[in-house]
């Protein structure tokens, strides 16, 4: 795994689009102390205090993942950062909130972007990128439901050492993608998905609604019955969680 370390950047994932990925080995990772314009799902911002978190995107050739499938991808490496936070957190239970924001309780540590591209009728690469709070204690008003590892351990966190595991993580969980692992990938990604079988209340089309979180299909659609035995397929930004404390906008 090649790391380039940068100081300030707009955001890795726009250093990433910038490049020639075809010219770059699958897992090429580039890493910032901070981001003057860092971004997430739907290009909303991601707020980091510099040198306190992990900022990082990196590189995949998922030749192997037929484009039916890309969601999967999605589910593995969410999944890869649940299995690094989950050990470091033992009285806590880590979640993913659909579509792959790492959750700790109604908390947010961990925000997710991935960008595919296609080659003919298979992908030729993808920019993962990740936003994980790591030694940050204090957020501005406007980040709506944050926490980081340090606010719940008490611990301070050597960051490259962090991105090391956290990678090694996920790149198993690549691993186990890339050799036909889709079905046990998905079944595991629904065991940690927030809210999954519970009845809770969304927004949804302007209105409240009361309804539990079913599934997600290949395409990523938000599975759910309503209280009134309606089913609803949502994609992104067409639901909101509400939390007893905060309305939480897919991000």
């Amino acid at each position: 795994m090649t790391i380039t370390h940068l100081d300030i950047v707009d955001s890795t994932h726009h250093y990433c689009q910038l490049l020639d990925l075809q010219q770059l080995e699958e897992l090429a990772l580039f890493w910032a102390d901070f981001q003057t314009a860092g971004i997430g799902q739907r290009g909303n911002r991601w707020e980091s205090q510099k040198g306190k978190n992990l900022t990082f995107s990196f590189l995949l050739h998922p030749s192997f993942l037929a484009p039916a499938h890309q969601y999967r991808l999605t589910e593995a490496l969410a999944l890869g950062v649940v299995d690094w936070l989950q050990p470091l957190l033992p009285s806590h239970r880590v979640y993913i909130k659909w579509p792959n924001d790492i959750y700790v309780g109604h908390s947010k540590i961990c925000g997710m972007l991935n960008e595919a591209h296609l080659g003919g009728s298979r992908f030729s690469s993808a920019i993962a990128s990740i936003g994980l709070n790591v030694n940050q204690t204090s957020f501005p008003e406007w980040v709506p439901n944050p926490v980081s590892l340090k606010q719940l351990s008490g611990f301070d966190y050597h960051l490259e050492e962090c991105l090391h595991s956290v990678m090694n993580c996920i790149k198993q969980r690549y691993e186990q993608l890339k050799k036909g692992g889709t079905n046990d990938i998905h079944c595991l990604y629904l065991e940690r998905l927030l809210q999954r079988g519970e009845a809770c209340f969304y927004r949804y089309q302007g209105e409240v609604i009361g309804a539990t979180i079913t599934d997600v299909n290949s395409y990523g659609h938000l599975q759910l019955f309503t209280n009134q035995g309606q089913q609803i397929s949502c994609q992104l930004k067409e639901i909101t969680y509400i939390f007893p404390e905060i309305e939480c906008v897919d991000s």
